[in-house]
C-alpha cells in the first residue's frame, strides 16, 4: 500500500511528473465530493449571488499566481530582482512542496476561502469577500511583475480565449454563462498557444501533464483541438444550464465551479508563459 501511495500520489509531485489516471481519478472524486458538501453546507446560510461569485474568482487568482511564483522558484527563474525577492529565496517560502503544488495548494486555497467567508458571513458584509481574495491575490501579482519578460504573447492568447466567450455573450445574454466559455477557452487557448507556438518561439519545452488534455493534444497532433473541445463542452454545460429549472443560487453555484475548473489552470498556464518558467 505505501508502494502504491508513493508510486501514484508522492512520486508526481516530487518529479514533477503531473498526473497519472489514478490520481486524476482520485482527485475527482474528492473534488466532487468537496462541492457537493460545501453547498450543502453554505446553500441555507449564504446567499448565492454575484457577490459570492466575484470572491469566489478572486481566490482562484490567488491560488494560480501562488502556484506560478512556486514555479518561478522552483524553475530559478524567481531571482532576487528586489530585496522582498532575496528575502523570500533566502527564507524559501515558495519551495516547492505539498503545500504549493496540487492538489495541496488547492486545500489551502479552499480553507483561505472558507474562513474569510465565515467573517464575511458573521459581518453581514458578503460583498467583502472579493477584498480577502484580491488581497492575498495582488502581493503575489506583484512579486511575479518584474519577471515578465514575455508579457506580450499573453495578448494572443487573451484574444483567443475572448471571442468564444463573446459569442457566448451574445447567444445567452448572461455574463455568468458566458463566464463558463470564457474560463475554458482561456485554460484551452493558453494550453495551445503555450505549446503548439510559444515553446519555439522561446525555446522553453512545455508539456501538458493532465491526463486527457495529453491524450487529446498527442493524438491530434495539435493542441487546437483541444482549445475547441473546451469550447464546445462548455458552451454545452452553460446551454444546460440555462435550460434546467433550477433556482438562480443553483445555477450560480454550477457556473462558478466550472469556472474555476477552467480559470485555475488557464490562469497558471498564461501566467508561467509570461514569466518564462
Amino acid at each position: 500500500m505505501e508502494n502504491f501511495i508513493y508510486q501514484y500520489y508522492v512520486e508526481p509531485i516530487w518529479n514533477h511528473s503531473g498526473y497519472n489516471i489514478v490520481n486524476t481519478l482520485t482527485y475527482a472524486i474528492i473534488a466532487i465530493i468537496a462541492i457537493y458538501l460545501i453547498y450543502r453546507l453554505i446553500k441555507t446560510k449564504i446567499e448565492i449571488n454575484r457577490n459570492f461569485m466575484e470572491g469566489t474568482l478572486a481566490f482562484v487568482l490567488f491560488g494560480s499566481t501562488l502556484r506560478v511564483v512556486t514555479d518561478s522558484v522552483d524553475g530559478g527563474v524567481f531571482t532576487p530582482i528586489t530585496p522582498v525577492h532575496s528575502l523570500l529565496i533566502e527564507n524559501h517560502v515558495y519551495d516547492y512542496g505539498y503545500l504549493t503544488v496540487s492538489p495541496g495548494i488547492y486545500v489551502l486555497t479552499a480553507v483561505l476561502f472558507l474562513a474569510s467567508l465565515l467573517i464575511c458571513h458573521k459581518r453581514k458584509r458578503m460583498d467583502q469577500l472579493k477584498y480577502f481574495g484580491l488581497g492575498l491575490f495582488l502581493p503575489h501579482m506583484l512579486l511575479l511583475l518584474p519577471l515578465m519578460k514575455y508579457a506580450i504573447y499573453a495578448i494572443p492568447v487573451i484574444i483567443l480565449a475572448a471571442i468564444p466567450a463573446y459569442l457566448a455573450y451574445r447567444y445567452f445574454k448572461e455574463s455568468y454563462l458566458a463566464g463558463i466559455v470564457g474560463a475554458h477557452a482561456l485554460d484551452g487557448a493558453a494550453t495551445f498557444f503555450v505549446i503548439d507556438i510559444f515553446s519555439g518561439i522561446s525555446g522553453i519545452i512545455y508539456s501538458e501533464q493532465h491526463v486527457i488534455p495529453s491524450l487529446i493534444g498527442s493524438g491530434t497532433g495539435t493542441y487546437f483541438i483541444f482549445f475547441l473541445v473546451k469550447v464546445a463542452i462548455a458552451a454545452g454545460a452553460a446551454y444546460v444550464i440555462q435550460k434546467e429549472k433550477l433556482e438562480l443560487n443553483e445555477k450560480y453555484y454550477l457556473a462558478v465551479v466550472l469556472m474555476i475548473m477552467g480559470l485555475a489552470p488557464g490562469l497558471r498556464d498564461i501566467l508561467r508563459m509570461m514569466v518564462g518558467t
